[in-house]
């Protein structure tokens, strides 16, 4: 069974999380080991575990502009777990969990191909396409006022 928490960077959870975000996110699109790892000791970090190993992850980011906003980065699925439900019940666990912090909203920077798995989960585009890492990606945003 999946079981979702909040880990802290100084556990060993979080040494696997890095793993996890190294060889799913960054390692295809030719990015060095921890090349995005530039608000991890300011972020929460959210994991998936199944018999107490990561599978999934998401860092959720405060931004610096709101401080009732903050970003959804970095979010892996175990590849052999892909499309079992396991990222729908990161974000939800997100989603929870920002709302216990007071956040008003969670944005994200979503690749083009994973768009209408954010829309499913009551995300919405705003502004226009943009490239990041090579990537196209759109900018997204979740209200936790109106959802």
């Amino acid at each position: 069974m999946i079981s979702y928490t909040n880990i802290k960077t100084d556990s060993s959870e979080y040494q696997a999380e890095r793993e996890l975000r190294n060889e799913i996110l960054l390692r295809p699109i030719g990015l060095p080991d921890f090349a995005w790892e530039m608000c991890d000791k300011k972020a929460d970090h959210i994991v998936a575990l199944l018999d107490g190993g990561v599978v999934g992850c998401a860092v959720l980011c405060p931004t610096e502009a709101n401080q009732g906003v903050a970003q959804l980065m970095q979010m892996a699925v175990r590849k052999d777990l892909q499309g079992h439900g396991i990222g729908t019940g990161l974000v939800k666990f997100l989603i929870n969990f920002a709302r216990q912090k007071n956040l008003t909203e969670v944005t994200c920077h979503a690749r083009q191909e994973a768009v209408s798995f954010y829309e499913r989960l009551g995300f919405e585009i705003y502004g226009t396409p943009f490239e990041e890492a090579g990537i196209s990606h759109r900018h997204m945003r979740y209200s936790l006022l109106t959802n």
